[in-house]
């Protein structure tokens, strides 16, 4: 018990500093950004809460599966912490962290042989319904939220991606409808859904 939770404040370190340092390297090299001016202050809390996440996550994944099953989890949740943090930050979820997302999915589906056909149909489902509401909506969902679905269909599956969809839906609707109520936002204000779907990921992640 207590090596696993030596190992996993050793691998959150490691990994908040790593992940931390990619994300800053991505910052500098975009000029779309929708906070240039305030990159800094919007980060100021990522590395404590990154590392204290991360320490819980990675102990949980440690105590409760084996090898090779706790790397891709620790793997696609360190993803999926980065792309809450940049969605949250920025509004943006880079395609650099998307793409191995995906592929670590893949693979993991493949390596834990499950119903990889069932991951394809909720990839491809998935993405093109939310590019379909991208379409209707005009832009109120963005690119990397499509592709994240997208993504997601790939570790989870049909029955799991509805799932997970339907909990982000509604727990960015009443997050939405707070920050309207206390007018941090207003109705004709961006709204960041990614993080609620990532976080939801993650907790059915760590129920496997």
């Amino acid at each position: 018990m207590y090596t696993t939770f030596f190992i996993s404040l050793i691998a959150a370190a490691i990994l908040t500093c790593a992940g931390s340092w990619w994300i800053d390297k991505l910052y500098s090299n975009n000029s779309e950004l929708t906070f240039p001016q305030n990159i800094s202050n919007r980060a100021r809390l990522r590395r404590p809460i990154l590392f204290f996440a991360l320490s819980a996550f990675i102990f949980k994944i440690l105590s409760s599966t084996t090898a090779p099953e706790n790397f891709f989890l620790t793997a696609a949740i360190f993803l999926l912490m980065l792309m809450t943090f940049t969605d949250f930050e920025q509004y943006m979820i880079f395609d650099v962290m998307t793409l191995p997302f995906a592929i670590i999915g893949a693979i993991y589906s493949w390596q834990m042989h499950l119903n990889f056909l069932d991951q394809i149909i909720a990839a491809l489902i998935g993405g093109g319904a939310f590019l379909l509401l991208a379409i209707i909506s005009k832009g109120a969902l963005g690119g990397g939220d499509i592709k994240l679905i997208a993504a997601l269909g790939l570790w989870f599956g049909c029955e799991k991606l509805l799932s997970l969809v339907l909990i982000g839906a509604i727990a960015g609707g009443l997050a939405a409808i707070l920050l309207l109520i206390i007018n941090k936002k207003n109705r004709t204000s961006y709204f960041a859904y990614g993080p609620y779907f990532t976080l939801a990921a993650i907790y059915f992640l760590l129920l496997k």
